[in-house]
């Protein structure tokens, strides 16, 4: 064992370059978004015109098996333009709703010759990639066949403008005719929709009835669609192939012998001197509300002015957090405020919107789902946006008077599936831990976790958790469980009990600020339930017969407390065999593994840590975790995992797996997504990771490591406190990505976590980067909150012993000799 002199490391220090954070002038965010990342290769992600949380979303959509968010990068071609959408959801394609399209003319001028179903149709729809432009609030696209789209938007209300070539391509000069159907993006129409077209000023009205993409229920929705910039030749309706211009009214069922038939109107106009523009706008209300939206938000049909606007609203929104773009590659700056961008499309602002019930209280949909959204994507917002969040949690809770439940996930009016928790809990701990205020209800708020906690709905399908009774008495969800309460999907058995543990530890968390002492009790005793599920000798071996070298997991348990068995393997990266969702085939674990799951005990890590054998067996086991790709970064609860060394005592192995998955798994690319983004999720996983401050969500914690830049700066939207991290030391190869010690407001900091105050209160975090482990945030003391106790006597004097490691000096921060006695003495802890 070497030991290099102390020297020799403050000389490899100062020769790494060091730069003098300066933000440029004239810096804009925008400039930096790229909102086609993701849009082939199963990202799903919505790349259109929106405004943040806007309910229109304009959009060129396409046939791809891929098409969730509407447009994809992977080839196919377009077959409509719509103003609806979710983005980066899984399921069934959703919404998608009353789709237009152009052409330049209809041979002969018969309008039967023109196509009208959108299978049909399709064959006019490609394109070349080169043309398709988006950025945030506008998104163009040229069709082969020379017709250019342009699509910008309102809340409420979508502005296309198609500009059309003179001449069709039969030669005759264009008389452009735009049709527009009662279809969505997964043919979910159901039966009496109906549409109607006015003779004299082309107006088309109508609705239809439809299915959500990922839940139960139906919804109607209307829509109110005008046209301005060239003459009308003719209207009429379109029923199947056929068209014509004497019928103005249609009402259609959904199909024949299964085939969904195609019907709307149509408008078609003399000539294409000047582009001609269409405006758009929906409402779950009425057509009338509709129209009513249209008119007020685009009264003048003046595309550049609703684009400008659209583009202003998105650079308010992203402009509170700026960093130092200083020797850093284009694509990092992209990579980081793309994913930023991302988290403000969803979940959507439906306030006015909402038929189901009378309230004043905001209405926001497209929570898609919970189980995605709270591990990062709501606590980025929480920061960045707190006055969104609070509009969020006051619809959830609601939601919660008026439905009886916390939804876990709900979009188009409809409640959602459930996939593991009631993790609406989390979200309303998170935010009320955080102080998150603006006219909340937070005795109603508490009053509904509470309710998830204790109450099991009919249908636990959708809302609140199942098996209660199987909780309360035997402290564990059992495999095959006799509920006759409630219904669901009766598997996942491990993944909800570890789930219901940490719902209710963030229950006991808002109960002992909000002064519930023995609720926090009761709450924090029932939060340690996940132990009844670990089997201590339990091992886990590859399906070659190869053992992984670990022992003791979490495994199925019956009503009669003896245990089951899953592979700890099943249902990771690795498996192509299982079925890991919400099939009534399922496994024990939803969407994830044992292996992943066994780490899921984000309120109690020193518990965990012991049982696995101290924070040297605990760091294989990540390791193991991550090395032999049994997670991946594309699905949510990997999230967590690449942050979790820190409560080992190794925040630079964090950092270090931080770079390990960006950029290499997160580029810059339509591809450039390794899962689909999850309404946001995969965007706010880049922009906590690179921004060096990620959460534990449910609890006041932010595990520190060093930004991917030399300074980020976040500005509060509530206090105007800027907050700011600075890297000395920095270099842009990312060599350094070590801390070796750090400063809090000038003082020294050794923790490795700060709590949420140093947003709202505009403080100053200051890293010396090095390239080699050093003892910064490795004591006991500055390791993050736990339920359980990280160890004893014999851990701290171990410590001591590190702290006053004599003449050594400076030197133990470049010697392996550190690391091994590190993890030595953090074992000894436990």
């Amino acid at each position: 064992m070497v030991v290099l002199p102390s020297a020799f490391c403050w000389l490899a220090l100062a020769l790494v370059p060091k730069v003098v954070a300066q933000q440029e002038d004239g810096f804009d965010v925008l400039q930096y978004v790229d909102p086609l990342i993701g849009a082939s290769n199963g990202g799903n992600v919505f790349p259109g015109a929106s405004l943040p949380y806007g309910m229109a979303k304009a959009v060129a959509d396409t046939t791809s098996g891929s098409n969730q968010g509407g447009f994809t990068l992977d080839g196919t071609p377009v077959n409509g333009f719509s103003t609806m959408h979710d983005s980066g959801t899984g399921g069934s394609p959703s919404l998608g709703n009353f789709a237009l399209f152009p052409y330049t003319n209809c041979p002969g001028g018969d309008v039967n010759n023109c196509a009208f179903p959108k299978r049909i149709r399709a064959n006019f729809g490609g394109f070349n990639n080169v043309t398709v432009s988006a950025k945030p609030g506008i998104f163009s696209i040229t069709l082969n066949t020379s017709i250019h789209a342009e699509m910008t938007v309102t809340q409420h209300a979508s502005l296309f403008r198609f500009t059309f070539p003179t001449l069709g391509s039969d030669g005759q000069p264009a008389q452009p005719l735009i049709l527009q159907d009662l279809t969505d993006l997964s043919n979910s129409r159901q039966d009496n929709a109906s549409v109607s077209v006015d003779a004299t000023t082309g107006r088309i009205t109508g609705n239809a009835r439809f299915l959500p993409s990922f839940g139960g229920g139906n919804y109607v929705l209307y829509f109110c669609t005008d046209f301005s910039g060239a003459e009308i030749l003719d209207n009429g309706i379109f029923a199947d192939s056929r068209a014509s211009a004497a019928v103005k009214d249609l009402t259609i069922s959904r199909s024949i012998n299964g085939y969904p038939l195609p019907g709307g109107a149509f408008v078609r106009f003399k000539s294409a001197v000047e582009p001609i523009l269409v405006r758009t706008a929906t409402s779950f209300i009425s057509s009338a509300q509709a129209c009513s939206h249209a008119e007020s938000e685009i009264p003048d049909f003046d595309y550049d002015r609703v684009a400008d606007a659209a583009t202003e609203a998105w650079r308010a929104k992203m402009s509170p957090i700026k960093v130092s773009p200083n020797g850093v590659d284009g694509s990092m700056l992209v990579n980081f405020y793309s994913g930023i961008y991302r988290t403000m499309i969803n979940p959507q602002n439906y306030t006015g919107e909402n038929p189901l019930w009378s309230s004043s209280e905001p209405y926001f949909d497209s929570f898609y789902c919970i189980w995605d959204l709270f591990r990062s994507q709501l606590p980025f917002l929480t920061i960045t946006d707190p006055l969104a969040v609070a509009e969020m949690i006051r619809s959830l809770i609601d939601t919660y008077r008026n439905v009886g439940w916390l939804p876990d996930c709900r979009m188009s009016l409809n409640k959602g599936y459930t996939q593991g928790g009631s993790n609406a809990d989390n979200v309303l701990a998170d935010a009320y831990l955080k102080g998150i205020k603006g006219g909340i209800n937070w005795d109603d708020g508490y009053a509904a976790v509470v309710k998830d906690a204790e109450v099991e709905p009919y249908d636990w399908c959708c809302e609140g958790r199942g098996g209660l009774d199987s909780w309360k008495a035997l402290g564990y969800i059992p495999v095959q469980d006799f509920d006759y309460k409630g219904f669901g999907t009766m598997t996942r058995s491990i993944s909800r009990t570890l789930e219901y543990s940490y719902n209710d530890f963030c229950i006991s968390q808002m109960a002992g600020a909000m002064g519930k002492t023995a609720d926090k009790e009761k709450y924090i005793e029932s939060s340690g339930n996940w132990q009844n599920l670990f089997k201590a000798d339990q091992p886990s071996v590859w399906w070659n017969g190869t053992d992984t070298g670990f022992v003791g997991f979490f495994e199925p348990r019956f009503l009669n407390r003896t245990w089951g068995y899953q592979n700890p393997l099943n249902c990771s990266n690795l498996d192509s065999f299982s079925v890991c969702s919400l099939q009534n085939t399922g496994r024990e674990t939803f969407e994830s593994s044992i292996w992943e799951y066994g780490f899921f005990v984000p309120h109690d890590q020193a518990t965990l840590m012991t049982m696995y054998g101290g924070p040297e067996s605990f760091v294989r086991r990540l390791n193991y975790l991550h090395d032999q790709n049994i997670t991946y970064i594309g699905n949510e609860p990997a999230f967590l995992t690449v942050f979790q060394y820190h409560y080992a005592g190794r925040p630079a192995l964090s950092a270090r797996r931080a770079h390990f998955y960006i950029p290499s798994f997160f580029s810059t690319t339509p591809d450039g997504l390794p899962g689909n983004d999850d309404s946001g999720a995969m965007g706010s996983f880049v922009a906590f990771a690179m921004m060096g401050l990620f959460p534990n969500p449910g609890q006041d914690v932010y595990l520190i490591t060093p930004p991917f830049f030399e300074e980020v700066n976040i500005t509060h939207p509530l206090t105007g406190k800027t907050a700011r991290v600075k890297n000395v030391g920095f270099d842009a190869k990312y060599a350094n990505v070590y801390i070796q010690s750090a400063t809090l407001d000038g003082e020294a900091y050794g923790k490795n976590w700060i709590d949420h105050s140093f947003f709202t209160e505009g403080k100053e975090l200051v890293l010396t980067l090095g390239r080699n482990e050093s003892a910064w945030g490795t004591r006991v003391e500055d390791l993050p909150p736990s339920l359980g106790r990280y160890g004893g006597l014999m851990g701290r004097l171990c410590i001591i012993c590190i702290r006053g490691w004599g003449g050594w000096g400076g030197a133990i921060d470049c010697s392996k000799a550190f690391i091994d006695l590190v993890s030595t003495c953090l074992f000894l802890r436990a």
